[in-house]
């Protein structure tokens, strides 16, 4: 499974962005986190995730907090 760092929060609508290891930028909607919420996350935290497509580009799910 990918990891990356959350690089930027934005809870009042409710998605973020993390970096993946290569330096991509993936985004990702509180929807797709697996045993945590937006609320327990904070910038820099590690994550691992899966990679979907969407209509508008890859989107990160199952986004769940490393350690």
């Amino acid at each position: 499974m990918p990891q990356g760092k959350i690089k930027k929060l934005i809870r009042d609508r409710g998605f973020g962005f993390i970096i993946d290891a290569d330096g991509k930028e993936v985004f990702f909607h509180q929807s797709g986190l697996a045993g945590t919420t937006l609320d327990a996350l904070k910038e820099e935290d590690e994550v691992e995730f899966e990679v979907e497509d969407s209509p508008k580009g890859p989107r990160a799910v199952n986004v769940s907090k490393v350690g």
